[in-house]
């Protein structure tokens, strides 16, 4: 039985700005730390959904709890 991989929204975010080096340069940090984070960190939240596109709600739902509902 294969495993596949699902990505995470940090996963996405991250492909999003075109890499962990894109978006290494975009918030003036190493490459190796963008890589070493297992959930964004939570002062980085807002810079990297305003990059990415991906919601703070994904990113963190620990902090920002679920997405609001879509309107209708």
């Amino acid at each position: 039985m294969s495993t596949i991989d699902v990505p995470t929204p940090l996963d996405e975010a991250v492909a999003a700005v075109g890499g962990a080096s894109a978006l290494s340069r975009h918030l003036q940090i190493t490459p190796q730390a963008v890589v070493q984070w297992k959930k964004c960190p939570a002062d980085r939240v807002l810079e990297v959904e305003r990059l990415s596109g991906i919601s703070r709600h994904a990113l963190r739902p620990d902090i920002f709890g679920p997405a609001p509902e879509q309107a209708a």
